[in-house]
Order: structure tokens, then sequence, then C-alpha cells
């Protein structure tokens, strides 16, 4: 009874540390837990949802199935539990099963964010991304607060290669949190990507606001760098006046540059890193 207290809390600090550790979990179920599922208490069921989903991510899926059974001893009719269920199927790469079981809860509750959460996980996971798209899309309808599901649409169509919405995306994930730094670089980066002299002064913009945000950022200084290579580069009638500030710019960028890897004393690394850009 020693160890299985003492596993007990173990996984307990697992899940208040946010820590996953399947392995270790599994570990702790096979070493006390299995054999004392009676004695868990009023944690029984988190404990056999936090098992469920560690086996799953160890393919020990006859474990998975148990904790399944004990859930639906108590609970036949939980939607949370056809959701883990549906987690075992698709780490069995039963894709057809799990997605039958996911159709089946959001027809009956449209507003179950988990299930459609997996959905569109395993859309993605057979890299069917127009598909997982339209899904994400649909959920952000309903849960337009979920910064986490906006970033996963903003990598989607980065996937596709579609610009425009990414940047979008990242636009809303600046909406919710505006002096998060590597979002506005994010911004920057996109539209770097995109290309074209609009989109390059919009990046030019984001890169300086990174660096206000945060002045240690040094993808920053490289983004205000090429955007304003780029610029100089993409305009033969740049006015003089733009075309000086662009030029200062630059200079200031690298010089800026060297500066901080020069305190690091990494000067060979920049060198590297400048012979690169000027290719």
């Amino acid at each position: 009874m020693g160890n299985f207290k003492k596993d007990l809390e173990q996984l307990k600090r697992y899940r208040e540390n946010n820590d996953r550790k399947s392995r270790e979990v599994v570990q702790l179920w096979e070493n006390s837990i299995s054999v004392n599922i009676e004695n868990l208490g009023k944690e029984k069921h988190i404990v056999l949802e936090q098992v469920c989903i560690a086996a799953a991510d160890t393919f020990r899926l006859n474990i998975a199935q148990r904790c399944i059974q004990e859930l639906y001893r108590d609970f036949p009719n939980s939607s949370r539990v056809r959701v883990l269920e549906s987690m075992v199927y698709e780490a069995d790469e039963n894709y057809p099963k799990a997605l039958q079981i996911l159709n089946d809860i959001i027809k009956h509750d449209n507003t179950n964010s988990a299930a459609k959460k997996r959905k569109i996980a395993i859309f993605k996971a057979l890299g069917r991304y127009p598909e997982a798209i339209k899904e994400l899309t649909e959920y952000l309808k309903t849960f337009m607060a979920d910064v986490e599901a906006w970033q996963e649409l903003s990598e989607l169509y980065l996937n596709e290669h579609d610009y425009s919405k990414a940047a979008f995306c990242v636009e809303e994930l600046i909406l919710h949190n505006p002096h998060n730094h590597l979002l506005h670089q994010r911004y920057a980066d996109i539209k770097y990507t995109h290309g074209g002299i609009e989109n390059l002064e919009i990046a030019k913009t984001y890169y300086y606001q990174t660096l206000k945000l945060n002045p240690k950022n040094i993808r920053a200084l490289f983004g205000i760098y090429l955007t304003t290579t780029a610029l100089l580069n993409s305009q033969k009638n740049m006015p003089q006046k733009k075309k000086d500030s662009a030029q200062k710019a630059a200079e200031w960028s690298i010089k800026q540059i060297k500066k901080r890897y020069a305190e690091e004393n990494n000067v060979d690394h920049i060198q590297k890193s400048l012979a690169a850009l000027e290719i």
C-alpha cells in the first residue's frame, strides 16, 4: 500500500505540472495502480483517463482498453469516454472507426470541442489538410477565443501556401496577445515570405515592432535587413529620400547584428550568416 500511495502522488504531480510523461505513467500503472483501482477513491476517474491517454501514446492498447472499460462501467453514456475510445482507435491507426465515433458524438452535441479537435487531428495525421482546414474553420466559428486553434489553422494554411489566410490567423492571435513579440515576428515572417512591395513594407513594420517589444530578438534584426534590401532591389525608381532611409535601416540592422554576435564572441558564425544572406 505504501508504494501505491507514493505512485498515486506521483501521478497527481504529473497532472498538476501538466507533464505528459506517458512511459512513466504506464510504469506507475503496472507497478501498483492497476491492482488498486478500487482504492483510488475520488481520483479514480481522472487517474484512469490519465493512464488511458498515456497507454495510447505508448501503444499499450490493452491497458487503454481496460481503463475505458472501467470508465464505461461508471459512465456508460459519457461522450468524454467515447472521445478517449476514439483516441485508442486512432493510436491503432483505425481511423475510420475513430472518425465514426467522433462524428456520432458531434451529431448529438455540435458544441463538443474535444471531439471536434480529435477529428481535426486525424485529418491532419492523414495529410488531408483541406478537410482539416474546413473543420477547424467551422470549429472557430463557435470557439473564437481558442488561441491554440488559431495557431493550428495558421500552420495548416502555411502548409497549403495560403499566406494571406495564414497572416489573418496570426492577426487574430495578436489581438488576443498584443505584447507577444513572437507573434509579431511570425506575422512579419509570413508577410516577407508572401512577397510583394506592400507585404515587404508591412513585414518591415512588424519586425520593428518585434524589436520594440523585445530588443534582444536578433531574428527581427535579420528581418529588417532582409526586408529593406529586398525593397531596395525590387524598386528601381524608389524616391531618393526613401532609398536613403532604407539603406540606413539596412546598415543599422547589420551593425546591430554584428554587435550582438561580437558580445557573444561568435564572430565566425555571424560572418557565415551574413555571407549566406548576400548569396
